[in-house]
């Protein structure tokens, strides 16, 4: 597992560790929150955020605010309006074991500086479906919305108002004129499996789990099928609640029953640690009979008074952990092993599977990780599995924790046949052919095609297209497919070129289904838009190793131009590997200078742009398009000049709000407080920072204050 490593030594090994880990933890975000489609277990997502915490925790430098420790895992799809929360919406910070539970209790205990006196928590099983918020005003449904990142939503009040366990109208006494609701949508296993069938019936895909089938029944744009799928809600929370109708968790919770809200009947209080450990034991006991999906258990203190006093840290607070069940394991044989391509040319292996019932979820894929762990040896060359490699035809014990593809945690050695053979890893890409290649300290093997290869060519162009690149409205990810399949588009100069010959390609496109002459020319007017689109989404779309969003606007701020930058690139000198003394040329330390960026996003650019392939490609595509340059700061603004440091939750922005406005203004924003800082803007739940702003002396503001500040 990847927390058992030896959290890095040097700055500089943590510093690509932490881009590494940010990068893969981002990628597992995007597929659990907006696409309802995890790629790893809970156990094995939870192992990344560890491992994140430790080695903040070793280099705090490396902690900005867009880690995600820092923030709220999760996204807004651009499908549904925007919905923000009164009160932001928080995760829960986990525990993994008993003595994990002691120690939040312990914690609690300490903040609070109570010694002797009972603390009372309730303890509620941990519903596995989709958080939501509901708004109440004068007891009536005004609004429902997904988490989404925790500060904003997706606004799906239709779908919600479907849902026959949440009440239009609240009933009963002492009704408060504004509450917001909060508690968790799910799909009961009858229904997800009654939900199945009709798919097949249907012709339809089938859904992988409750969870998964749940997020995607409440996005749907057709509220009708939403009511179809038959959904669920258990309250259990509230956000924005000006006048609360009890003292304590439970007895609110207990009013949202008389308001008529569905509460989970196991929820109940418990006062001491081995009491919430026998909790946790009895609910796991009965976990396969409730009919729904649960991933553990929840306690929270249950004074609301000692919740107000205990507060939060970053993203969850400091009054409730969650309590997670260990993952589930079933037996299976491993029938063969698939290699699968990405968008970087990442050569993944999965494991297919003889299909198995694991925790009520029909497993027939595996994660596989990389070629060492197929051997059995992680990246640092020790044993996994007690050393044992897998083998086509292998016995295996699977392992999963409610998502879609789990992971092998034994090879049943007793059981494998005489005549099995080691399985041989590909050194060449199956999708075109080309070298595979691992480079000195990678686990992983990429193609080198680039942009000749399938796999990589059609993620590639997504990319180039996709809101926050290019946004090339009528490009989704069925056109590019088809366009590449129909051999219009090869690389992304391509899409420039379709209107070359307007007539020909209109016929071309008349002639397929869905397009028309109308389709085709609103088309050709979102391609010439797309021309001049600022030069930081344009180095973006590149789809350039660690290039996101705000690290193109570093590099585009300092550099300005892509014919700058890349100039910039090739004349840069990495220093040599091994040989601390090296520093590379003044290129190269210009480049590592800009804020922000340091030397492991700055080899990914000098990488990218010394590769001949990705410069034949870049050539044509200059030929296409004019990016506009980025818009300049202002410069007699009050905060011009100054670097400025925000923590602690926002309430009347976003965070990407303020820094975006920060940065319009002049100012420089820093993810870490030091001596240079002239500005902490202080939310709720600030910590270290504030602390640290205190201890230099720099000036703290409060978000009205800043805000007054900059008018």
């Amino acid at each position: 597992m990847t927390d058992l490593h030896p959290i890095p030594e040097t700055p500089l090994e943590a510093q690509a560790e932490h881009a590494r880990l940010v990068e893969e933890i981002r990628a597992h975000d995007a597929l659990y929150y907006q696409e309802d489609a995890p790629s790893v277990s809970d156990a094995d997502y939870d192992a990344l955020r560890k491992r994140l915490i430790a080695i903040e925790a070793r280099f705090p430098d490396l902690v900005t605010a867009e880690s995600p420790t820092q923030k709220v895992s999760g996204g807004v799809s651009e499908k549904f309006a925007k919905a923000r929360h009164g009160v932001p919406m928080l995760s829960l910070d986990n525990a993994f074991d008993e003595e994990d539970v002691a120690d939040f209790v312990g914690r609690v205990r300490r903040f609070l500086n109570l010694k002797d006196e009972a603390i009372a928590f309730t303890a509620e099983p941990k519903i596995d479906g989709l958080s939501a918020n509901l708004r109440y005003e004068k007891g009536k449904l005004v609004l429902g919305a997904t988490r989404g990142d925790g500060e904003t939503g997706e606004d799906v009040t239709a779908n919600i108002r479907t849902i026959s366990e949440i009440p239009q109208t609240l009933k009963g006494k002492n009704v408060p004129d504004l509450i917001e609701i909060r508690g968790e949508i799910y799909m009961s296993h009858a229904d997800f499996r009654a939900l199945n069938e009709r798919q097949e019936k249907e012709g339809k895909p089938v859904y992988a789990n409750p969870r998964n089938s749940a997020g995607g029944s409440l996005r749907q744009l057709d509220s009708a099928i939403t009511r179809a799928r038959n959904l669920h809600f258990f309250a259990y929370a509230w956000g924005e609640a000006p006048d609360l109708p009890a003292e304590t968790q439970l007895g609110v919770v207990e009013a949202f029953q008389q308001w008529g809200f569905r509460t989970n009947p196991l929820m109940r209080r418990v006062h001491t640690v081995e009491e919430m450990a026998a909790y946790h034991r009895e609910i796991g006991e009965i976990r396969a009979s409730l009919g729904y999906d649960i991933d553990g258990v929840v306690y929270k203190v249950d004074r609301i008074d000692l919740q107000r006093r205990l507060g939060f840290v970053s993203r969850s607070p400091r009054w409730a952990i969650a309590h997670k069940f260990a993952a589930e394991q079933a037996f299976t044989v491993l029938n063969d092993i698939e290699i699968q391509v990405g968008r970087t040319g990442k050569l993944t292996p999965v494991a297919k599977l003889e299909p198995v019932t694991v925790g009520g979820v029909v497993v027939s894929n595996a994660t596989l990780h990389n070629e060492d762990f197929i051997r059995g040896v992680d990246s640092h060359g020790n044993t996994v599995r007690d050393g044992n490699d897998i083998r086509v035809g292998d016995t295996v014990v699977v392992q999963r924790a409610g998502d879609v593809i789990p992971q092998i945690v034994r090879v049943v050695i007793e059981k494998r046949a005489a005549q099995s053979k080691p399985y041989e890893f590909p050194a060449t890409c199956p999708a075109c052919g080309s070298h595979a290649v691992r480079e000195e300290g990678e686990s992983d093997r990429r193609c080198t095609g680039g942009l000749i290869c399938p796999a990589q060519a059609v993620e590639r162009l997504r990319h180039f297209v996709s809101r926050n690149a290019m946004d090339i409205e009528g490009l989704g990810e069925k056109q590019i497919r088809a366009f590449y399949e129909w051999g219009l588009v090869k690389e992304p100069s391509d899409i420039f070129r379709i209107e070359r010959e307007e007539e020909g390609q209109l016929a071309r496109l008349k002639n397929r289904e869905g397009w028309g002459e109308l389709s085709a020319k609103n088309l050709f007017a979102a391609i010439e838009e797309a021309r001049t689109r600022p030069v930081h989404r344009f180095l973006f779309a590149l789809g350039i190793r660690h290039i996101g969003d705000i690290n193109a606007k570093r590099l585009m701020r300092h550099y300005k131009t892509v014919d700058a930058l890349r100039d910039a690139a090739l004349a840069a000198r990495m220093p040599e590997e091994g040989n601390r003394a090296d520093k590379g040329n003044e290129a190269w330390q210009e480049m590592v200078d800009v804020s922000g960026i340091g030397s492991i996003v700055a080899g990914a650019v000098v990488e990218f742009f010394r590769e001949p392939r990705n410069e034949t490609a870049l050539d044509a595509l200059l030929k296409e398009v004019r990016p506009a340059p980025m818009e300049e700061a202002a410069r007699n603004t009050p905060v011009a000049g100054k670097t400025v440091v925000f923590t602690g939750t926002l309430e009347r922005m976003t965070r990407d709000e303020a820094k975006a406005g920060a940065e319009r203004l002049g100012a420089k924003v820093s993810g870490s407080v030091s001596k240079k800082t002239d500005i902490v803007v202080a939310g709720p739940g600030a910590g270290s920072k504030l602390k640290q702003a205190t201890e230099l002396g720099v000036k703290v503001m409060t978000e009205d204050e800043w805000l007054a500040l900059i008018g």
